[in-house]
C-alpha cells in the first residue's frame, strides 16, 4: 500500500470505482479484527511496529474523489477491456483536470492528473509497469502535463498538506508528517517526487534537466520525509554536477546547497564528501590542461568552497581529514626518498638494488606529483582563504602551509619549475589572506639560481609556454629561451608580490635585506641579460620600498606591541601606496595581458558554467520571479518522448549507467579518506595490506582516483642470472652461437 506502483493511485491497472474501493476497505478492517481474535501475539507486534496498517480508516476514502480514469475503468467489462487496445490521453483531459484544479482545486482532478504525470514520466517503459489501458502518444500532451505539473503542484500540494506556501524547515515537515491530512495525502507528495525523479534518470537533454531541477528544488523539504528519495535525489544532482555542462551544474549545484541549508546534517555530510570526490575525478587530467578545463575545475572548486561554509563546524572535520590524508600521502614519498639516500650510501655497488629503490621511488613521486593531488591543495587553499576568519578554519592554515612546502621541495629540479610556482602562488594567497608570514622568498631565489635560469639557453628560441597549464616541462623545452624567460617573469612577479605583503611592516628592511643581497649576486654573475633587467627593476622597487618604510619608522614611536605595529602605516596600506604594492599591481597586469596573449581565441566551449559568481547571481534572479511558465514552454517545445525500453534490456547498458549514478554515492558513516589514493594508473601496491584494503573497496564507494584492475603480473617467476632478473622477452630469444676462438680455427 506504501508503494507508489501498488497504490490505487499510482496503479491505473487496478483502478475501480469508489464503491469497491469502500468494500475492500471494509474487508481488510474485518481482517484485522479476525486477526486480533485469532492470534492476539502477532497483533501486539504490529500494533507495536506498524501502528499505521492497524489505524486503517475506510472514511478517509471520500465517495466523490470519482476521477476520469476510474470513470473509464468502470463503464468497461474486464474481459473486454483486456482485449480493448490502449486509450491515449488527450489535450481536452489534461485541460480539464488542469482548469478543475485551478478553480476548483478537486482533489479528484489533482489524482487524476498525477496519474498522468507519471505515465508521462514512465512512457518509455515496459507495458506492464505502466497503465495497460492508458498512453501518451503526443508529444504535445507530454509537453502539457510536465509543464503544469513542474510549474503547479508544489503550490497545490502545499495548499492540501497545510505546509507553508514556500520554503520551510525540516522540523516544519517532521511535524506535519504526524498530522491526520499527511496521512490522507502525504502520498501524493510522494508520488510527485518519485516520478520526478524517474523522469530525471530519463532524460538526456540538459536544458530539460536543469529546468526539472531548478522546479523540483521548492518540493525539496519533503524529502525529509523520505530519505530514500533523498538519498536518491543527492545522487542524481551530484552526478549532474560532476559530469554536466552549461548551467547544469549550476542549477545541480542550488538544488544541493538548498538541501543542506533546509535539512542540515541528514545531507550536509554525504553532500560535502560526494562534492569533494566528483572534484577530484573530475581533476584526473594529462600533462598539460585546456584554459577551458581549468576555468571549469576553477568553478568545481568555488562550488565546494561555498558549500563548505553552509555549517562551518561540520565541515571542519571533513577538512581536517582530507586535509590530513594529504599530509600522509606527502609523508610516504619523503620516506621513500629518505630510505632511497640511506640504502645508496650502505650499497653503492649492487646496481639491482639501485635501479628497484628508484622504481619504488618514481612510484611515490608520482602520487604527489599529479594533478589531482595539486588540485585538492588549490582547493583546500581557497577554502582556507574564504573562512580564514572563523575560529574552525583558522588553525588548517599552518599544516596546509607545511604540505605545499613539502611537495615543493620534494623534487628540486627545473622540470618542475611550473608545478613549484603553483605551490609559491598557493603560499601567497594563504599569507595574504592570514596575514602570516610564509617563507616563499626562499624557494623562488633557489628556482632563479638554478642553471637553466642563470645561464643562457642553447636550445634556441624554442614556442611560448604557459606555466600554469602544465606540471613539468621535457627537456627540450628546459634549454628554450622562451621557457626561460617565462619562468623568469613568474618569479620576479611572486617575489614582488611575496614583498609587497610585507610592504607595510616596521620591519620590511630586514625582511628584504636577504633577498636583496641573492638577488644583486644572481645579476652580477648571470648571463642572460633580459633576465638581468628584469631582476635590477626589481630590487630597485625593493629598495625604494625599503626607504619609505624606514623614513616613517624613524619619525614613528612605535614599540613592539601588536596594537602599534598594526597602527603603523595604515592610511597607506588602505590605499596602497607603497612603491612595491604598486610595482605589483603593475605585474600583475602585465601576466594577464601575457597569458591572454597565448590564448587563440576568447570564445571556450563550456567557459560559461565556470562564471560563478555572475552565472549564480543570474539563476538565483530568475528563480525568484514566478514567470517560469514562458520559460516551461521554452524547454518542453520540442516533439521528445522518452524511448521505448526493450522487456530485455541488455546488461551492460544497464550496468555502466547504474555506476555513472553510483560512483557519486557516499554512504553515510564512511570515511572517505582512509582509501583515498592520488597516484597513476601505473601504481601497483607492493604492500600485502594494501592489497587487502583494495579488495574490501570494492565493496565501500571511496575516493579512489585509479583503481583499474589489472592482469595478474607473472614477473616475479623470473630465473635469476649472474643477479639480472630474465624476463619473459629474455627467455623466448635464441642463444647466439658463440664465435670460435683463433686456436679452434
Amino acid at each position: 500500500m506504501s508503494d507508489i506502483e501498488d497504490s490505487d493511485i499510482g496503479n491505473p491497472a487496478g483502478g475501480q470505482s469508489v464503491s469497491l474501493s469502500r468494500k475492500k476497505a471494509k474487508e481488510h478492517v474485518e481482517q484485522l479484527q479476525r486477526l486480533q481474535e485469532k492470534d492476539p501475539e502477532f497483533y501486539q507486534y504490529l500494533k507495536d511496529h506498524d501502528k499505521e496498517l492497524l489505524e486503517f480508516n475506510d472514511e478517509d476514502i471520500d465517495e466523490d474523489e470519482e476521477t476520469d480514469f476510474e470513470a473509464d475503468e468502470e463503464t468497461q467489462p474486464a474481459v473486454e477491456s483486456q482485449k480493448k487496445p490502449e486509450k491515449a490521453v488527450t489535450t481536452a483531459m489534461v485541460d480539464s483536470w488542469c482548469k478543475a484544479i485551478k478553480e476548483e482545486r478537486k482533489l479528484g482532478a489533482i489524482r487524476s492528473l498525477l496519474r498522468a504525470f507519471r505515465l508521462a514520466c514512465h512512457c518509455g517503459d515496459d507495458s506492464d509497469v505502466t497503465s495497460p489501458k492508458f498512453s501518451i502518444v503526443s508529444s504535445n500532451v507530454f509537453n502539457k502535463i510536465m509543464v503544469f505539473v513542474l510549474n503547479e503542484m508544489d503550490g497545490i500540494l502545499r495548499g492540501l498538506l497545510g505546509a507553508p506556501n514556500t520554503g520551510g524547515k525540516k522540523e516544519t515537515i517532521m511535524d506535519l508528517t504526524t498530522t491526520k491530512t499527511w496521512a490522507k495525502h502525504g502520498t501524493l507528495m510522494r508520488i510527485y517526487l518519485s516520478n520526478t525523479l524517474h523522469i530525471l534518470t530519463e532524460m538526456t537533454d540538459e536544458q530539460m534537466i536543469s529546468f526539472t531541477l531548478k522546479r523540483v528544488k521548492a518540493s525539496g523539504v519533503f524529502l525529509a520525509a523520505f530519505p530514500t528519495l533523498l538519498r536518491k535525489y543527492i545522487k542524481v544532482a551530484l552526478h549532474s554536477w560532476g559530469t554536466g555542462r552549461g548551467a547544469l551544474p549550476i542549477v545541480s549545484f542550488l538544488f544541493l546547497r538548498d538541501l543542506c541549508v533546509r535539512l542540515g546534517s541528514d545531507c550536509l555530510d554525504t553532500c560535502l564528501k560526494g562534492m569533494y570526490k566528483a572534484y577530484v575525478m573530475n581533476c584526473k587530467l594529462s600533462k598539460s590542461v585546456s584554459r577551458s578545463k581549468q576555468q571549469h575545475i576553477h568553478f568545481l572548486g568555488n562550488c565546494v568552497t561555498e558549500l563548505y561554509g553552509v555549517d562551518v563546524p561540520s565541515a571542519y572535520q571533513h577538512a581536517f581529514v582530507f586535509i590530513r590524508q594529504l599530509a600522509v600521502i606527502l609523508r610516504g614519498a619523503l620516506t621513500v626518498r629518505g630510505d632511497k639516500v640511506v640504502k645508496e650510501k650502505k650499497d653503492k655497488k649492487q646496481r639491482d638494488g639501485s635501479k628497484s629503490s628508484r622504481k619504488q621511488l618514481d612510484k611515490a613521486y608520482q602520487k604527489v606529483y599529479d594533478w589531482q593531488f595539486i588540485s585538492c591543495l588549490e582547493l583546500w587553499t581557497g577554502v582556507i582563504c574564504a573562512y580564514n576568519s572563523e575560529a574552525e578554519f583558522g588553525p588548517l592554515a599552518y599544516p596546509l602551509a607545511q604540505i605545499i612546502s613539502g611537495v615543493a621541495s620534494l623534487v628540486p629540479t627545473a622540470r618542475y619549475i611550473p608545478l613549484r610556482l603553483r605551490c609559491m602562488k598557493m603560499l601567497n594567497r594563504l599569507a595574504g589572506a592570514t596575514g602570516t608570514y610564509i617563507p616563499v622568498s626562499s624557494h623562488l631565489l633557489d628556482m632563479l639560481e638554478m642553471k637553466e635560469l642563470h645561464k643562457r639557453s642553447t636550445g634556441g628560441v624554442g614556442k611560448a609556454v604557459n606555466l600554469l597549464s602544465v606540471k613539468q616541462v621535457d627537456k627540450t623545452t628546459l634549454k628554450t629561451r622562451a621557457f626561460q624567460e617565462e619562468c623568469t617573469y613568474y618569479l620576479v612577479e611572486e617575489l614582488a608580490e611575496h614583498l609587497a605583503q610585507w610592504s607595510y611592516s616596521p620591519a620590511f628592511f630586514e625582511l628584504s635585506f636577504i633577498p636583496l643581497v641573492r638577488l644583486r649576486s644572481f645579476c652580477k654573475s648571470t648571463d642572460v641579460d633580459r633576465s638581468r633587467r628584469e631582476i635590477k627593476e626589481l630590487i630597485r622597487q625593493v629598495e625604494a620600498n625599503s626607504e619609505f618604510t624606514n623614513s616613517k619608522r624613524a619619525t614613528a614611536d612605535i614599540s613592539p606591541d601588536l596594537i602599534a605595529i598594526e597602527s603603523f602605516l595604515k592610511a597607506e596600506k588602505e590605499t596602497g601606496s607603497s612603491p612595491l604594492s604598486q610595482f605589483a599591481d603593475q605585474l600583475r597586469l602585465r601576466a594577464q595581458q601575457r597569458i591572454d596573449a597565448m590564448v587563440e581565441s576568447s570564445v571556450i566551449v563550456g567557459a560559461e558554467s565556470s562564471i560563478f559568481s555572475s552565472k549564480l547571481s543570474e539563476i538565483e534572479e530568475d528563480e525568484e520571479h514566478e514567470g517560469d511558465e514562458e520559460e516551461a514552454n521554452n524547454v518542453f517545445s520540442s516533439s521528445w518522448l522518452p524511448e521505448k525500453k526493450s522487456k530485455v534490456p541488455k546488461e551492460k547498458p544497464k550496468e555502466s549507467k547504474k555506476r555513472s549514478h553510483e560512483e557519486y554515492e557516499v554512504e553515510g558513516d564512511e570515511d572517505l579518506v582512509e582509501d583515498l589514493v592520488l597516484s597513476s594508473d601505473e601504481e601497483e601496491d607492493d604492500d600485502k595490506s594494501k592489497v587487502d584494503s583494495a579488495s574490501e573497496d570494492e565493496d565501500h564507494p571511496s575516493l579512489q582516483l585509479s583503481n583499474k584492475k589489472r592482469k595478474p603480473d607473472n614477473s616475479s617467476k623470473q630465473n635469476i642470472r649472474n643477479g639480472r632478473p630474465v624476463t619473459n622477452s629474455s627467455k623466448k630469444r635464441r642463444p647466439r652461437p658463440k664465435k670460435a676462438s683463433k686456436g679452434s680455427k
